[in-house]
């Protein structure tokens, strides 16, 4: 039996999402340090390992792993690419072999795990074509929407913290979420509002705000910087803001309370200033923290396109906060006998969410079309146009066609979309199928109808059923 680094085997260990990692043995042992005794587990167990990280960080510090780390929870396999063997230990690792034909050698004592130079390499070219597929399943935070936050009372002793398992999350906001764990069920409630603001805002436009999957909610086509994208930013942003300050009037935030906005000057002076408005205050602050941390750590060059779109989520994220902030107004609630209102009470409350999508939804239409200078500047494409406030959305690529399906930008098309065929906007047939044709058929709707009110208290409906005609895209 052979001895030392020539038993051990490649190990694949992926890491959170999206790092995949691989495990291989130094070279050679330093120098200082005694070949190891005997053979099989126990030379294994004694070997040091390095760590390779992604291709970002390949230049980076190299981690040192000790194999009796690797255990069931720490090392997974690739999907699709590996096969398992399960062999005893002390330690209870779990070794992967990695399935290549024509890498390793025969069955042996281990297997036939027992890695050259030239079958290292082949693995690890493998191991960069699949990393270079991760942008396109690139995840968000906007994926706390798609995985229900355990709020901090639904902790298990003993479980790992909630901030590793939430994902989509950068360093920053995983900081973030560390100092105010409480706060991460109302960023995913914020996230999921954004989310189904925007589907009803685009429910009749080709493309609808569709969510394609649990981690990159939206898709290839949040890669590109259209107006689409923009708006996406904006109400994002924007439910975080309302999600988090409607949680401070409610008490479920131990580092906030209510709105401390002080009274307004043109409040008549027998109406009193009070009560628990809404804390906008320090939801805007910190939604600005959270969302725009991903933002600002990326170190892009200067005058790149990388740079142009983290200025254009920004410029965004902002707008989306901004109409959150701007659109808090005054509520106030009379008292007095017998209903009259000899006086009132006033605080600070949130708008209607649904007027925040509206207005965001006028700023799309209006959006401007910039691009990045030399400088590391957004200037506008157009110079005839006015230059673009905070509270105006931007984008710096042209929409792709939503018409079609298409894999590489995400569209997923309108075939099969309902369409309207006596309406001459987006939503009728003409526009929706883009000229292809649309097919007709008959549905069957049941609605209740009929409706009486019954002393005391209910109210009983009849089923009525209707045959209408829908038309769907070709």
């Amino acid at each position: 039996m052979t001895k030392g680094k020539e038993q051990v085997s490649s190990l694949i260990c992926p890491l959170l999402a999206p790092h995949t990692c691989l495990l291989v043995p130094l070279p050679q042992l330093r120098p200082q340090e005694e070949k190891p005794k005997g053979g099989g587990e126990q030379a294994v167990a004694q070997l040091p390992w390095i760590l390779l990280r992604r291709p970002s960080s390949l230049g980076g510090l190299r981690t040192k792993i000790s194999p009796r780390l690797m255990t069931q929870i720490t090392c997974r396999p690739l999907p699709e690419s590996l096969e398992t063997q399960k062999r005893g230990s002390s330690a209870g690792a779990l070794f992967w072999k990695p399935f290549i034909p024509g890498v390793f050698r025969s069955p042996g004592p281990w297997g036939g795990l027992r890695p050259t130079m030239p079958s290292l390499l082949l693995l690890a070219a493998a191991l960069l074509s699949s990393w270079a597929q991760l942008p396109a399943e690139a995840s968000s935070w906007w994926s706390l929407a798609m995985n229900p936050v355990q709020r901090p009372e639904m902790f298990i002793i003993g479980a790992q913290p909630v901030c590793s398992q939430l994902p989509g999350l950068s360093p920053g906001q995983r900081k973030l979420c560390q100092l105010y764990q409480e706060h991460m069920a109302y960023i995913g409630e914020g996230a999921k509002t954004g989310i189904k603001e925007c589907q009803y805002q685009f429910r009749q436009r080709r493309w609808n705000c569709s969510t394609v999957d649990n981690t990159s909610v939206f898709g290839r086509v949040m890669q590109i910087g259209s107006r689409e994208t923009a708006f996406t930013y904006a109400v994002s942003a924007a439910g975080v803001v309302n999600a988090i300050s409607r949680a401070c009037r409610e008490g479920e935030l131990s580092t906030c309370g209510c709105s401390r906005t002080a009274r307004p000057k043109d409040l008549p002076r027998d109406w009193l200033w009070g009560g628990c408005g809404d804390n906008v205050e320090y939801g805007y602050r910190f939604a600005k923290e959270f969302v725009d941390a991903r933002e600002r750590e990326k170190n892009f060059a200067k005058g790149s396109e990388e740079q142009g779109r983290v200025l254009m989520n920004l410029q965004n994220n902002e707008a989306g906060r901004r109409a959150v902030y701007k659109m808090a107004d005054i509520a106030c609630k009379c008292h007095g006998v017998s209903g009259s209102c000899s006086l009132k009470t006033c605080w600070l409350q949130l708008a209607e969410f649904r007027k925040v999508g509206d207005q965001l939804k006028e700023k799309y239409d209006s959006a401007a079309a910039m691009r990045i200078t030399r400088k590391g500047k957004l200037e506008l494409v157009n110079s005839r146009f006015n230059q673009p406030t905070p509270e105006d959305l931007v984008y710096v690529d042209p929409s792709p066609d939503y018409c079609l399906r298409n894999e590489t930008t995400g569209s997923l098309g309108t075939q099969g979309r309902l369409c309207n065929k006596t309406s001459e906007g987006m939503d009728g047939c003409e526009l929706m199928c883009c000229g292809r044709g649309y097919d007709q058929f008959k549905s069957l709707q049941v609605e209740r109808c009929h409706c009486k009110f019954h002393w005391c208290c209910f109210v009983k409906c009849k089923k009525c059923t209707e045959i209408v005609d829908q038309y769907v895209c070709k």
